[in-house]
């Protein structure tokens, strides 16, 4: 089928991919743009995910601080990494790593990913939900599941790469695809490397 520059241009405008790519998504999904827009986000992930073995070498922080009544309350420092020091210093690239430190002082993740959350916090969550699944009453034959729902809930919380993006007019979904997507757009590896969050009485 045809596909318009106009058609082309409305996707690569909905995900950042370029021209060429934008119209080969749509060519090959028929035009139809959620199949497009499904098509390059798993071709963006699975990019990054041949670059994982790459060196990483580069980057840059990202920073905000929030005010409250012209008084500094909070802080946040955040690594995003990437192969080379073209990438890390784009507009696009140093955008996102400000974008990732105001959404790190809103929602205060406790985690980077879901294998830095030590053993006994997962374990002590997991008992805190059993016994009040049990004290509400619950058959035992769907406290487990109860159980697993609420331990996804509590990635989703506090574990930064699995949280959804908190301005959805930045970002529509979990802050771990957006990085991969950044990364299948500028072709290097990047990472969320780490982050710290401070705050005046914690």
């Amino acid at each position: 089928m045809s596909i318009s520059a106009g058609d082309v241009k409305k996707l690569r405008d909905m995900t950042g991919a370029g021209m060429m790519d934008a119209k080969k998504a749509l060519s090959e999904n028929d035009g139809d743009f959620d199949k497009a827009v499904k098509y390059l986000r798993e071709k963006g992930l699975a990019d990054s995910k041949k670059r994982a073995e790459k060196d990483a070498n580069q980057g840059t922080i990202g920073d905000y601080i929030h005010y409250q009544q012209d008084r500094a309350v909070s802080g946040v420092l955040v690594e995003l990494a990437c192969e080379t020091d073209f990438v890390a210093k784009s507009d696009e690239f140093k955008n996102v790593a400000k974008q990732v430190a105001m959404h790190i002082a809103a929602l205060k993740p406790e985690f980077l990913n879901i294998e830095d959350i030590p053993t006994d916090r997962i374990n002590e969550e997991k008992d805190i939900i059993k016994k009040q699944s049990e004290n509400e009453g619950k058959p035992q034959d769907v406290i487990s599941k109860i159980v697993e729902g609420k331990v996804a809930s509590f990635y989703k919380d506090y574990v930064l790469n699995e949280q959804t993006f908190c301005n959805p007019e930045f970002y529509e979904g979990q802050v771990g695809t957006m990085i991969d997507e950044l990364s299948g757009r500028l072709g290097e590896k990047i990472y969320i490397k780490t982050f710290s969050r401070i705050e005046v009485g914690s």
